[in-house]
C-alpha cells in the first residue's frame, strides 16, 4: 500500500508546515479511510445532517457515528489524479458555496469538479491537504467544526486547519464487492503477464459522457493497483471527446491492444470504434489508426461494446454492437479487417455487452440483456461450435437479488485463472446503497460450469 508521501517540508521550530500555497503534491491509499484533524486528536471528518464537520470518534461512539465518520477514498471524480469521498451510504463530500456537504452525484460537472480534491503535504509530518480541484486557491478546513473550503491563508492556523492524518477507518469494508473503490462499469477482465487486469468503464457522468479509461492491476483478484489513465479521449483521440464506453484489451504480437467505443460532444454524437496500441498493459496507449476502425452508420445498431477473443489457433475476432451483435476475424495486425467478413449473429434477447470464451470445445457466447438503467439489466448466454457460431440460447446466469439490494448485474466479462478450470465472472451493478444506471460498480464473483457443461446461475455476492 502506498503511504503519504510528504514530498517537500519548511521546518519551524519543530513541526513541518506547508508554504501557502503551492505545496508538493501528495498521495493517499485509495480505499475506506476515516480523517482525523492535525489540531484537534480525536476529531474526525463526519457527515451530519448532509453538512460537513469535525467530531469526536472513540471506540464507544455509536455506530451510525462512525458510520458517518468513514469515507472510501476513490479516484477523483473530476481528474484520477486527485481524490473524491464517497460516504458509506454512497454520496460525495462536495462543496457548494464553499460550505462542504454529503450529496448524491447527479453526474454533471459541476458536482464532479465540487467533490475533487487535490492531496498536497500537510502541516505536520504524515498530514495532508486537500486543494479544492475547481478552486485550486482554496483548501479543504474545517472553522469551528465546520468544514469549508477557505482561501489559503499565511497562518499556523490556517496551515493546522487544513490538515488531516489518513487513518484506519471507523468501519472497515467487511464485504468482497465492490473490488474497485469508486463508479466504475463495464469491467473487461483478462489475464496478461501473470497480472490481472481490469480495464472498466469510468462511471457517474451524466449521459456516461466521460473521456478517460483507467486501469488496475492484481495478482490475487482481491488487492487491486490502480494505474491512473491509459487514454483520454480528449487529448489522445481526434475524432472522439466523450462517450468512453466498454473498453477491451488484447495481447499479440508483443503489444496490447485496446478497443474502445467514442462519440463527439459536438456535431455527429453516433458512436464508432476505434483501437489503441500500447507496449504495457498499463498503456500508455495511442490510437493506432487516427480514425474509427467501424464508422457511425456503416452497420445497422450502434458501434460500442468491442471484444476481441483469440482462439486456440491464434485468429482473433471482434465482436461488438447494440440491438445487434456483429463478429468479424481481425487481421494480423489487430487493427483492421476484411468488410466482407463481417457476420450478423445476434441472438434472441440481445442488448449489448457481448463477451465469448472457449472450454472444452465449446464456446460461449454471453450477452446483456434489458437496458443498463433497469434493475433487470442481466446476462444471457448460448453455445456454439466454433467462435462464429451457430449458437444455440441456454438461459440467464445473472440477474438482480433484491434481498441483498444488488440491481443492475451486467456488461460482463469472464477470465480463468492460468492452469486452471476456475473461472471469474467481472461485472456491474448499481453501486450499493445509492447507485442507478449512471453510479455503478464492479464486482467479482465465480462462474462455475455443471457436469453438462452448461453454465450454472451466478450468485452475486455483496
Amino acid at each position: 500500500m502506498k503511504r503519504i508521501a510528504a514530498l517537500a517540508v519548511l521546518i519551524l521550530g519543530s513541526a513541518a508546515i506547508i508554504p501557502p500555497a503551492g505545496a508538493a503534491p501528495a498521495t493517499i491509499d485509495l480505499g475506506r479511510a476515516s480523517l482525523e484533524s492535525v489540531n484537534y486528536p480525536g476529531r474526525y471528518i463526519r457527515h451530519q445532517d448532509w453538512l460537513g464537520r469535525i467530531d469526536p470518534v472513540t471506540s464507544s461512539s455509536t455506530n451510525q457515528t462512525k458510520q458517518d465518520a468513514t469515507f472510501t477514498v476513490v479516484p477523483g471524480l473530476a481528474s484520477t489524479s486527485c481524490y473524491s469521498f464517497q460516504a458509506v451510504n454512497g454520496r460525495f463530500l462536495r462543496h457548494r458555496d464553499y460550505r462542504v456537504r454529503l450529496e448524491t452525484n447527479d453526474g454533471s460537472a459541476t458536482f464532479r469538479a465540487d467533490a475533487t480534491f487535490c492531496a498536497e503535504t500537510g502541516s505536520v509530518s504524515g498530514s495532508v491537504t486537500f486543494a479544492s480541484y475547481n478552486f485550486p486557491d482554496r483548501r479543504l478546513r474545517h472553522r469551528d467544526n465546520e468544514l469549508w473550503i477557505d482561501p489559503v491563508q499565511d497562518s499556523d492556523l490556517y496551515r493546522a486547519d487544513s490538515s488531516f492524518r489518513v487513518r484506519s477507518p471507523w468501519v472497515p469494508k467487511t464485504t468482497a464487492n465492490p473490488v474497485l473503490p469508486g463508479l466504475f462499469a463495464d469491467p473487461h477482465i483478462v489475464h496478461l503477464d501473470g497480472r490481472y487486469y481490469l480495464y472498466p468503464t469510468t462511471d457517474g457522468y451524466a449521459s456516461w459522457s466521460g473521456t478517460q479509461y483507467t486501469a488496475w492491476s492484481s495478482a490475487d483478484l482481491e488487492t487491486w493497483t490502480f494505474h491512473g489513465t491509459i487514454l483520454d479521449h480528449g487529448p489522445d483521440v481526434s475524432w472522439a471527446d466523450n462517450s468512453a464506453w466498454a473498453p477491451a484489451v488484447a495481447a499479440k504480437n508483443g503489444r496490447y491492444y485496446l478497443y474502445f467505443s467514442g462519440g463527439a460532444a459536438s456535431g455527429n454524437t453516433a458512436k464508432q470504434l476505434g483501437v489503441a496500441v500500447a507496449d504495457s498493459p498499463t498503456g500508455p496507449f495511442r490510437d493506432a489508426l487516427g480514425r474509427p476502425l467501424v464508422a457511425a452508420g456503416t452497420y445497422s445498431g450502434q458501434a460500442i461494446d468491442p471484444m476481441v477473443f483469440t482462439d486456440d489457433d491464434g485468429r482473433s475476432y471482434l465482436y461488438w454492437g447494440q440491438g445487434a451483435l456483429r463478429v468479424v476475424p481481425l487481421n494480423d495486425d489487430m487493427t483492421s479487417f476484411d468488410p466482407a467478413q463481417v457476420r450478423n449473429i445476434t441472438p434472441s434477447g440481445y442488448n449489448e455487452g457481448a463477451f465469448v470464451i472457449e472450454r472444452d470445445g465449446t464456446y460461449y457466447l454471453m450477452w446483456s440483456e434489458n437496458d443498463t438503467r433497469s434493475e433487470d439489466y442481466r446476462v444471457a448466454y448460448a453455445t456454439g461450435s466454433s467462435p462464429l457460431g451457430p449458437w444455440t440460447k441456454r438461459g440467464v446466469i445473472l440477474s438482480k437479488n433484491l434481498d441483498l439490494g444488488i440491481k443492475g448485474t451486467g456488461h460482463h466479462s469472464v477470465v480463468r485463472a492460468p492452469g486452471t478450470d476456475t473461472w471469474y465472472i467481472a461485472y456491474h451493478r448499481f453501486a450499493v446503497p445509492a447507485g442507478n444506471g449512471t453510479n455503478r460498480e464492479v464486482a467479482i464473483d465465480r462462474l462455475r460450469f455443471n457436469a453438462d457443461g452448461t453454465i450454472a446461475v451466478v450468485v452475486p455476492t455483496p
